[in-house]
C-alpha cells in the first residue's frame, strides 16, 4: 500500500512564495513519476509540473518560469517550490505518484494566494 502525505500549503499575498512537500511511503518501485496536481473551485484537476525518476520534469505553461519540482528518490519525496504566486494559483494542491501503471493521490493541500 502507498501513501503519500503533503505538506506546505497555506495562506500568502500575491508575489509570495510557498513550498509544497509530499512524502511517499509503503512499497514504492524505484522506476516512477511524481507529479503535483491542483485543482480550484469549480474547475477540473490540472497537472502542475511532474518529474521522473531521471529527473526529466514537465510542467503546465500556466507555472513555467515560477515554479520549480524536484526530488529525492532516496527518500521518496518530492516537493515544488512556488514563486511569485498569482491569485489564479490558488487550489489545492495534490501530490500524485504513478508506477506500474497505477496512479496514488495524497490529500491535498490548500494554497490560498490573497492580499
Amino acid at each position: 500500500q502507498v501513501q503519500l502525505v503533503e505538506s506546505g500549503g497555506g495562506l500568502v499575498q500575491p508575489g509570495g512564495s510557498l513550498r509544497l512537500s509530499c512524502a511517499a511511503s509503503g512499497s514504492i518501485f524505484s522506476i516512477n513519476d511524481m507529479g503535483w496536481y491542483r485543482q480550484a473551485p469549480g474547475k477540473e484537476r490540472e497537472l502542475v509540473a511532474a518529474i521522473t525518476s531521471g529527473g526529466n520534469t514537465d510542467y503546465a505553461d500556466s507555472v513555467k518560469g515560477r515554479f520549480a519540482i524536484s526530488r529525492d528518490n532516496a527518500k521518496n519525496t518530492v516537493s515544488l517550490q512556488m514563486n511569485s504566486l498569482k491569485p489564479e494559483d490558488t487550489a489545492v494542491y495534490y501530490c500524485n505518484l504513478k508506477m506500474v501503471g497505477l496512479a496514488y493521490w495524497g490529500k491535498g493541500t490548500l494554497v490560498t494566494v490573497s492580499s
